[in-house]
């Protein structure tokens, strides 16, 4: 593999086109597409905005018009090669005369494969894998749910020192920080699916849409699911028009991921309580624990999970720590502590 100087910096700008502010979640990946001419200067750039809209390579196309003509198209993913609610990219970068494609991460997409061949069948040079690593940072979560058919699952929960999710008498109000609820709302608007049980919904009534720091609610909200076969009050908050709701009639996790997935669903965020957190961890379908961890103890109280029939130590889940961050206090609160942490895959 042979890249100019150009094309890496092509292709550091096409990264940092693919993370605009504002492209919303969902079940398309970022992309970023800068066109380039032989001297190396920039033609034109485009990027994805969501799904239903033009992908990189058109957005790119449109703008530079007939300029397109022996351009080099520099973009984060495999030009697409399938017909959805926009067409093929690969062909639509054929017939502007683009000379030659460099992309970073090969599409995992069976339906959308294909680009780099149908590229090369008409006569354009195709180079692969440069910045691969770094693009794939970008499409994690997608690139996960492509390749095994089902949404990521972040588990969240707050907790004390001393394990306890919510005092003796079911209060829980609060066992985080401001801080923590504000980083909270942060990782909710990274997903596409809020996950609660029905429990939590009867018991706790809560809202589940994403806020920002006024308390308002952002303008792309996740899907609120409910998962359980318990028949629940309609007039629940979680079932308002503040956001799409479904209510998932099964207890099962694989059946509600798979449910979610056939939604064009690829990021669930659980929030649920002790008995639904146990379930996504024996089923072996927790892919990520962020766990918000309060300066207080309670010594007795509802634990963050229920028993996951564990009974001596050797057999204890022992997911691996990726990350610790201090959230400094606000409003005269302590700080707390931010954990993620990643379950070992066996």
């Amino acid at each position: 593999m042979s890249f100019t100087a150009a094309e890496q910096a092509a292709m550091r700008r096409a990264l940092e086109l693919a993370v605009t502010p504002g492209v919303p979640t969902g079940p398309n990946p970022r992309v970023g597409c800068v066109l380039i001419d032989d001297a190396g200067r920039t033609v034109a750039e485009g990027y994805h905005r969501g799904a239903g809209t033009p992908h990189a390579e058109a957005d790119a196309l449109a703008h530079a018009g007939e300029s397109a003509r022996g351009t080099t198209a520099v973009v984060t993913l495999e030009p697409c090669n399938h017909t959805g609610r926009t067409g093929p990219c690969a062909e639509a970068l054929v017939a502007a005369g683009v000379r030659r494609v460099v992309f970073a991460q090969s599409d995992p997409n069976p339906v959308a494969a294909g680009g780099a061949e149908t590229l090369r069948a008409a006569g354009v040079d195709v180079e692969s894998g440069l910045l691969r690593v770094e693009s794939g940072l970008l499409n994690t979560v997608w690139t996960f749910a492509v390749e095994h058919q089902r949404p990521f699952v972040t588990w969240k929960f707050a907790s004390t020192l001393d394990g306890r999710s919510a005092a003796a008498d079911g209060t829980s109000r609060w066992v985080s920080s401001r801080a923590s609820r504000l980083d909270t709302h942060r990782l909710r608007a990274l997903c596409d699916v809020m996950l609660v049980g029905t429990n939590t919904v009867a018991v706790d009534d809560p809202l589940l849409t994403v806020r920002d720091e006024h308390d308002q609610p952002i303008e792309h909200q996740p899907l609120r699911a409910v998962m359980g076969e318990r028949d629940l009050d309609p007039d629940r908050r979680v079932f308002n028009s503040d956001a799409e709701s479904v209510h998932l009639r099964t207890r099962d996790p694989q059946t509600a991921l798979k449910e979610l997935y056939a939604r064009d669903r690829q990021h669930v965020f659980l929030e649920g309580g002790p008995t639904l957190a146990a379930a996504f961890l024996r089923a072996g379908l927790v892919d990520e624990i962020v766990v918000y961890v309060a300066p207080m103890l309670l010594g007795a109280g509802r634990s963050a999970v229920a028993d996951l029939g564990i009974t001596t130590i050797a057999d204890a889940f022992r997911p691996r720590v990726t990350d610790i961050t201090v959230l400094d206090g606000v409003d005269g609160e302590e700080p707390n502590v931010r954990l993620t942490l990643t379950p070992e895959r066996h």
